[in-house]
C-alpha cells in the first residue's frame, strides 16, 4: 500500500487499537507509528482518538452487523476504523470503503476482504437506521461507560450532561506565556503576525484558536511559551511559592508546573518523578524555558530514599488519578479505565498525602492536586485527610469542570499550622 493512503492510514489505526484493547495506553500504542511519515501519523491518530473518543458507537453498530464477534482484532478494529471515517467523511464514502478493503488485504493473509467489503456496504444501506437505534444506547449516546454516568449523574446533577459533552469534544490548545521573558500583550501582538489568532484568559494563558505543531509557534523554542492547559495553570498560581523558598513539585513529569513555579519567583525546586524516562522530560523542559532545578528519581512515598531531613516551605502534589478531568485529551481512558480503579487510586492518593505531609515545614503550604471530576480523588480525598490531621488548615477548595477554555481539575490548598 502507497505509504501516505488512506488505506495505510486505517491500518496502523488498526494496530494502535488493538494494543489499547489489550490494556496499553494510547501514548505508548502511538510509539508503533514512529516510523510512519508525518503524514501517515497524523492522519492514523486522528482515527484513533476519533474511534475512542466515539466510545461504544463502533462496537453497536459492528455487533449488529456481524452474526459473531470476528476471531481477528486487527480487522475488527478496521472495520471500527473505517467506520469512523465513513461518518466524518460523508462525501468520500467509495473511497473510504475501497481504502479500507485495501487495508484488510495485509491482515490475515486478505481473507477478510470479502468481509470487510460485505460489512460496510451493508452499513451503508442500514446507516440511518442504526444509528438512530444506538442513540437508544445510553453508553453510544454519551459516548461514555455507564458507570462514569452514573458518578456524574450523582456528583453533577446539573452540569453532568456538559461535562460529557467537553470529554467527547477535541481539547483546547492553550499557551502559557513566560512572562519572565514577555508579556502576554506581547506574545499576542507575535501570533497575530505569524497569522494566529487567539484569546487571553487571565494574565498569562492564550488559548488558541486552531491547534497547530509547536514548531509554528514563534519563539517555542526559546522558552517563550509552554503548552499546558488553562486549568493546569493554576497551580503555581495557587501555590504561589515566594522568593528563596524551598519547594517540592512530588509528581512533576513532564516539568510543565515545575517550570511554572520557577517563572513566578526565584526557588530552590525538586522536581521528583517515579518514572526516569519521563524525569528526562522535566530537564528538556527547564532547559528549553532557561531554568534549572534539582531533578530526583524516587517514589515520593519512600522518603527514605530521596528526602535530606530539610523541610520544605511549599509542596505540589499532582497526583496520580482517573484522569476523568482530561479524558478528551487521553481517550482511551474511557475503555481501560474501571469502576474498581477509583479505589486504587484513592488508596495510592492516600498514601502520597500522608508521605510529603511530614516532609512540609510548619507553616508551610501543600498543594494537592489532581485531573479528576470524581468525588473520592478530591474533596472526599481531603475531607477525610483533615479528620486526620487537626493541623492542617484548608486555605482553598476549588473543582474545575471541563468546558471551553480548560480541562477538569480539582485543588485543594491545605496549611501546616504546628
Amino acid at each position: 500500500m502507497k505509504p501516505d493512503s488512506l488505506g495505510e492510514s486505517l491500518l496502523q489505526a488498526a494496530r494502535v487499537l488493538v494494543c489499547v484493547d489489550a490494556g496499553r495506553s494510547l501514548s505508548e500504542a502511538l510509539g508503533l507509528l514512529v516510523n510512519e511519515s508525518p503524514r501517515a501519523r497524523a492522519a492514523a491518530s486522528d482515527i484513533v482518538y476519533g474511534v475512542l473518543r466515539r466510545f461504544g458507537e463502533s462496537e453497536f453498530i459492528l455487533g449488529k452487523l456481524l452474526s459473531r464477534p470476528l476471531a481477528h482484532p486487527e480487522t475488527n478494529a478496521l472495520l471500527q476504523s473505517a467506520l469512523y471515517r465513513l461518518e466524518t467523511r460523508r462525501d468520500s464514502t467509495p473511497m473510504v470503503v475501497d481504502q479500507a478493503v485495501s487495508a484488510a488485504g495485509e491482515l490475515a493473509d486478505g481473507r477478510y476482504k470479502a468481509l470487510v467489503n460485505a460489512v460496510l456496504r451493508n452499513y451503508l444501506r442500514r446507516r440511518e437506521t442504526l444509528l438512530a437505534e444506538s442513540l437508544k444506547d445510553e453508553t453510544v449516546r454519551f459516548m461514555h461507560p455507564a458507570w462514569w454516568l452514573k458518578r456524574l449523574r450523582k456528583t453533577y446533577p446539573g452540569q453532568w450532561e456538559a461535562i460529557v459533552d467537553a470529554g467527547n469534544s477535541a481539547p483546547p490548545m492553550t499557551l502559557r506565556v513566560n512572562l519572565r521573558k514577555i508579556t502576554q500583550a506581547d506574545y499576542a501582538m507575535k501570533l497575530e503576525s505569524s497569522g494566529l489568532k487567539a484569546e487571553s484568559i487571565g494574565s498569562q494563558a492564550l488559548l488558541l484558536e486552531t491547534p497547530l505543531p509547536v514548531n509554528r509557534l514563534p519563539g517555542f523554542d526559546k522558552g517563550l511559551v509552554s503548552i499546558q492547559d488553562a486549568g493546569a495553570q493554576q497551580a503555581a498560581s495557587l501555590l504561589a511559592p515566594e522568593a528563596g523558598m524551598r519547594v517540592l513539585d512530588a509528581c512533576a513529569a513532564p516539568g510543565g508546573k515545575a517550570t511554572h513555579l520557577l517563572e513566578l519567583t526565584g526557588i530552590d525546586l525538586l522536581a521528583l518523578d517515579i518514572d526516569e524516562t519521563r524525569a528526562k522530560k522535566i530537564a528538556e523542559n527547564l532547559e528549553r524555558a532557561g531554568f534549572s532545578a534539582e531533578i530526583g528519581v524516587a517514589d515520593c512515598c519512600a522518603i527514605e530514599s530521596w528526602w535530606d531531613g530539610r523541610p520544605f516551605d511549599a509542596i505540589l502534589a499532582d497526583v496520580p488519578c482517573s484522569g476523568s478531568g482530561v479524558v478528551r485529551r487521553h481517550p482511551d481512558i474511557k475503555k481501560l479505565r474501571r469502576e474498581s480503579d477509583i479505589r486504587k487510586f484513592a488508596e495510592k492518593q492516600r498514601e502520597i498525602l500522608e508521605a510529603l505531609w511530614q516532609v512540609l515545614g510548619p507553616g508551610g503550604k501543600f498543594l494537592y492536586a489532581t485531573c479528576s471530576v470524581f468525588t473520592e480523588e478530591n474533596t472526599g480525598q481531603i475531607d477525610a485527610f483533615m479528620v486526620r490531621h487537626p493541623e492542617a488548615e484548608r486555605v482553598l477548595d476549588r473543582q474545575l469542570l471541563p468546558g471551553r477554555k480548560h480541562d477538569g481539575f480539582y485543588y485543594a490548598l491545605l496549611r501546616k499550622t504546628l
